[in-house]
Protein backbone atom coordinates (compact mmCIF):
# COMPACT_ATOMS: atom_id res chain seq x y z
CA UNK A 1 0.00 0.00 0.00
CA UNK A 2 2.88 2.39 0.81
CA UNK A 3 4.27 1.91 -2.72
CA UNK A 4 0.90 2.84 -4.21
CA UNK A 5 0.71 5.96 -2.05
CA UNK A 6 4.25 6.94 -3.09
CA UNK A 7 3.31 6.28 -6.73
CA UNK A 8 0.18 8.44 -6.42
CA UNK A 9 2.11 11.21 -4.65
CA UNK A 10 4.65 11.27 -7.49
CA UNK A 11 1.79 11.35 -10.01
CA UNK A 12 0.10 14.24 -8.15
CA UNK A 13 3.36 16.21 -7.93
CA UNK A 14 3.96 15.73 -11.66
CA UNK A 15 0.37 16.79 -12.41
CA UNK A 16 0.84 19.85 -10.19
CA UNK A 17 4.02 20.83 -12.04
CA UNK A 18 2.28 20.44 -15.43
CA UNK A 19 -0.72 22.45 -14.22
CA UNK A 20 1.52 25.28 -12.96
CA UNK A 21 3.31 25.35 -16.34
CA UNK A 22 -0.05 25.54 -18.11
CA UNK A 23 -1.21 28.40 -15.88
CA UNK A 24 2.03 30.30 -16.51
CA UNK A 25 1.75 29.71 -20.26
CA UNK A 26 -1.85 30.95 -20.29
CA UNK A 27 -0.97 34.00 -18.22
CA UNK A 28 1.91 34.86 -20.56
CA UNK A 29 -0.24 34.55 -23.68
CA UNK A 30 -3.03 36.61 -22.06
CA UNK A 31 -0.61 39.35 -20.98
CA UNK A 32 0.83 39.54 -24.50
CA UNK A 33 -2.55 40.68 -25.82
CA UNK A 34 -2.26 44.47 -26.04
CA UNK A 35 -4.70 46.43 -23.94
CA UNK A 36 -5.62 50.08 -24.00
CA UNK A 37 -6.19 51.51 -27.44
CA UNK A 38 -8.28 49.11 -29.55
CA UNK A 39 -6.56 48.03 -32.72
CA UNK A 40 -7.94 46.41 -35.85
CA UNK A 41 -11.55 46.27 -36.86
CA UNK A 42 -14.47 45.29 -34.67
CA UNK A 43 -14.06 41.60 -35.55
CA UNK A 44 -10.41 41.61 -34.45
CA UNK A 45 -11.40 43.29 -31.19
CA UNK A 46 -14.19 40.77 -30.58
CA UNK A 47 -11.82 37.90 -31.33
CA UNK A 48 -9.21 39.29 -28.92
CA UNK A 49 -11.82 39.73 -26.20
CA UNK A 50 -13.08 36.18 -26.72
CA UNK A 51 -9.51 34.85 -26.51
CA UNK A 52 -8.91 36.81 -23.30
CA UNK A 53 -12.14 35.48 -21.73
CA UNK A 54 -11.31 31.93 -22.79
CA UNK A 55 -7.86 32.28 -21.24
CA UNK A 56 -9.38 33.46 -17.96
CA UNK A 57 -11.90 30.60 -17.97
CA UNK A 58 -9.18 28.03 -18.60
CA UNK A 59 -7.08 29.64 -15.89
CA UNK A 60 -9.97 29.23 -13.41
CA UNK A 61 -10.23 25.54 -14.29
CA UNK A 62 -6.50 25.08 -13.88
CA UNK A 63 -6.57 26.82 -10.49
CA UNK A 64 -9.43 24.53 -9.38
CA UNK A 65 -7.41 21.52 -10.54
CA UNK A 66 -4.40 22.82 -8.61
CA UNK A 67 -6.53 23.22 -5.47
CA UNK A 68 -7.77 19.61 -5.86
CA UNK A 69 -4.20 18.37 -6.27
CA UNK A 70 -3.08 20.23 -3.13
CA UNK A 71 -6.02 18.77 -1.19
CA UNK A 72 -5.08 15.26 -2.36
CA UNK A 73 -1.47 15.80 -1.27
CA UNK A 74 -2.75 16.95 2.12
CA UNK A 75 -4.92 13.80 2.40
CA UNK A 76 -1.80 11.70 1.69
CA UNK A 77 0.02 13.53 4.47
CA UNK A 78 -2.89 12.98 6.88
CA UNK A 79 -3.35 9.32 5.90
CA UNK A 80 -6.84 9.81 4.42
CA UNK A 81 -5.89 9.49 0.74
CA UNK A 82 -7.76 6.93 -1.31
CA UNK A 83 -10.71 6.69 1.09
CA UNK A 84 -14.16 7.70 -0.17
CA UNK A 85 -15.41 10.73 1.76
CA UNK A 86 -19.01 9.51 1.43
CA UNK A 87 -18.98 5.79 2.29
CA UNK A 88 -15.51 5.38 3.83
CA UNK A 89 -14.51 2.54 1.48
CA UNK A 90 -11.22 2.41 -0.40
CA UNK A 91 -11.26 4.11 -3.78
CA UNK A 92 -9.97 1.60 -6.35
CA UNK A 93 -6.42 2.28 -7.55
CA UNK A 94 -7.65 2.31 -11.17
CA UNK A 95 -9.90 5.28 -10.40
CA UNK A 96 -7.09 7.07 -8.57
CA UNK A 97 -4.75 6.61 -11.53
CA UNK A 98 -7.32 8.24 -13.81
CA UNK A 99 -8.48 10.86 -11.28
CA UNK A 100 -5.68 11.08 -8.69
CA UNK A 101 -7.49 13.74 -6.65
CA UNK A 102 -10.81 11.85 -6.46
CA UNK A 103 -12.76 12.37 -3.23
CA UNK A 104 -15.32 9.62 -3.88
CA UNK A 105 -15.59 6.08 -5.22
CA UNK A 106 -17.44 5.74 -8.54
CA UNK A 107 -20.77 4.69 -7.01
CA UNK A 108 -20.88 7.55 -4.50
CA UNK A 109 -19.82 10.06 -7.17
CA UNK A 110 -22.62 8.84 -9.46
CA UNK A 111 -25.14 9.14 -6.61
CA UNK A 112 -23.96 12.68 -5.81
CA UNK A 113 -24.18 13.71 -9.49
CA UNK A 114 -27.72 12.31 -9.74
CA UNK A 115 -28.80 14.33 -6.71
CA UNK A 116 -27.13 17.46 -8.13
CA UNK A 117 -28.87 16.97 -11.49
CA UNK A 118 -32.25 16.52 -9.79
CA UNK A 119 -31.69 19.61 -7.64
CA UNK A 120 -30.67 21.66 -10.68
CA UNK A 121 -33.71 20.47 -12.63
CA UNK A 122 -35.98 21.30 -9.66
CA UNK A 123 -34.46 24.79 -9.33
CA UNK A 124 -34.89 25.44 -13.07
CA UNK A 125 -38.52 24.28 -12.99
CA UNK A 126 -39.15 26.44 -9.93
CA UNK A 127 -37.68 29.53 -11.58
CA UNK A 128 -39.74 28.96 -14.75
CA UNK A 129 -42.93 28.56 -12.71
CA UNK A 130 -42.27 31.93 -11.07
CA UNK A 131 -42.22 33.76 -14.41
CA UNK A 132 -45.53 35.60 -14.83
CA UNK A 133 -47.53 34.79 -17.92
CA UNK A 134 -49.28 37.74 -19.55
CA UNK A 135 -52.65 37.02 -21.05
CA UNK A 136 -53.54 39.17 -24.01
CA UNK A 137 -57.15 39.24 -22.80
CA UNK A 138 -56.20 41.23 -19.68
CA UNK A 139 -54.76 44.09 -21.71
Amino acid sequence: MVERIDEMKALLLKLKEETLKEINKTMKSTSEIPSGEPSGDIYDQASSERDRELGLLLNDREREKLRNIDEALLRIQEGDYGICEECGCDIPIGRLKVMPFAHYCVKCKEDIEKIQAQTKRFEEEKSYSEIPINDDEDM
